[in-house]
């Protein structure tokens, strides 16, 4: 089974799971996760905890909700989909004329075969959604809504991960776990999550610590950052919220609030190397939870490579963001993307050549004395790496001076290493 196959078959088990930012679904989800990841850790806050200017709402939980119509049939069924119900609604068990049912139902007008999804988190409300067309064949009479909800004092869970390098210096990632039955939007973002701290925790000699978040969106960012937030201002070098991974559209990169941090400069540069045409949004079309690491009291250099950018495609926050738009390959290509903004970031250094003038290469057997072809673009890669290892220029700028592949250009940097040549100063 290929990364991608398995993180595909991740999503499917936990696509039918009631998610919600509170309530049994997250915990379902995240004790999933931590059967693949055994070190995550769970946790919980109150109903009513205070999180800067935020306060954690009641805990729902939803069993059954239907609409029926007078010959007993039920037109809709959350146990067929559960975005039929609008997210947080509150109980009712009621007869109700037609013409008041309309004003409890959400459709989209302009995608009538989509179910859309509608919350209420902070206003007590109930409501259904339901296919525009659906909404249409709607008859005149009395209709019997159930809602079996309930809203209590109970937690918000979340998770967190933290796997040890060699400096506490940390890479964070955020993904959010809170949306019911959707795969690009949802669940794609932490399937990759677990593959990469799956992959990681495989690694020796990390060189950074990797802080893995899992969290309802918005809500659950502002707890966790409630919590650690001085930690994460002193510690974190780098950041991303993985989010809509799992497509085979466009790329798309949305940046840190103040760009051009090691996360920015990272992100495009693997994604230029490995020649991606990639969309590059402007942090004013932000709408993730960049939206609370990256906020002027916080700060924390964090953006994200997606492929198609939430609100930007039509099956976004509807029924048709389902397993037909996320691929294996879709979420493999994501995997590869992140698993080389790794790479980059840990093994990033300043060359600096260790002798005045040109290093003799030939006396150590780095200048080849038989003319091959292919041979001339190696050393003259090699001696261009070289002319530009002057200690102020990083591997990034330093391959991208020299018009080298990343790969390549590690290769080389690390056999002139081993030779004396070049020596490393730290970043």
């Amino acid at each position: 089974m290929t990364q991608g196959q398995e993180m595909y078959q991740w999503a499917c088990e936990l696509f039918p799971i009631t998610r919600s930012i509170t309530g049994p679904g997250v915990r379902e989800t995240l004790h999933y996760f931590k059967n693949i990841l055994p070190d995550l850790k769970i946790h919980e806050v109150p109903t009513g905890y205070n999180a800067f200017d935020w306060e954690v709402p009641k805990e729902w939980e939803i069993k059954e909700a239907y609409i029926e119509n007078e010959n007993g049939q039920r037109l809709i069924d959350f146990d067929n989909n559960n975005l039929h119900v609008v997210g947080y609604s509150v109980p009712i068990d009621k007869w109700i004329p037609k013409e008041e049912l309309l004003n409890y139902i959400y459709t989209l007008p302009e995608q009538p075969d989509a179910i859309p999804y509608v919350t209420s988190y902070y206003k007590e409300r109930w409501g259904f959604c339901m296919t525009h067309n659906q909404k249409e064949t709607l008859k005149e009479g009395k209709y019997h809504v159930v809602i079996k909800s309930s809203l209590k004092k109970g937690v918000l869970n979340y998770a967190d991960l933290v796997i040890p390098g060699k400096t506490d210096k940390e890479i964070l990632f955020s993904t959010y776990i809170c949306h019911p039955s959707m795969a690009n939007n949802e669940l794609s973002g932490p399937v990759l999550a677990t593959a990469l701290a799956n992959y990681l925790t495989k690694q020796k000699d990390l060189r950074y610590t990797y802080r893995f978040v899992f969290v309802p969106e918005t809500i659950g960012s502002i707890v966790y950052l409630s919590k650690h937030i001085n930690q994460l201002k002193e510690k974190v070098i780098a950041g991303f919220v993985l989010t809509c991974v799992g497509d085979e559209r466009v790329w798309s990169f949305m940046p840190s609030r103040k760009d051009g941090t090691m996360t920015d400069k990272v992100s495009r540069y693997v994604l230029e190397d490995n020649a991606i045409d990639y969309k590059d949004y402007s942090f004013l079309q932000r709408g993730s939870d960049e939206r609370q690491y990256c906020s002027p009291k916080v700060d924390l250099p964090v953006a994200s490579i997606m492929r198609s950018k939430y609100g930007t495609y039509l099956e976004y926050h509807t029924s048709d963001d389902n397993l037909e738009l996320i691929t294996p390959t879709g979420l493999e290509e994501s995997f590869n993307i992140y698993q080389k903004v790794i790479q980059v970031i840990e093994n990033n250094f300043k060359p600096i050549v260790s002798f005045p003038c040109e290093p003799q290469l030939g006396k150590r057997g780095l200048y080849p004395d038989l003319s091959i072809k292919g041979g001339a673009t190696y050393v003259k890669n090699m001696m261009d790496i070289l002319a530009y290892s002057d200690g102020t220029l990083d591997l990034i700028n330093l391959f991208r001076k020299t018009g080298v592949d990343f790969e390549e250009g590690f290769k080389i940097v690390n056999t002139l290493m081993k030779q004396g040549v070049i020596s490393k100063i730290d970043i």
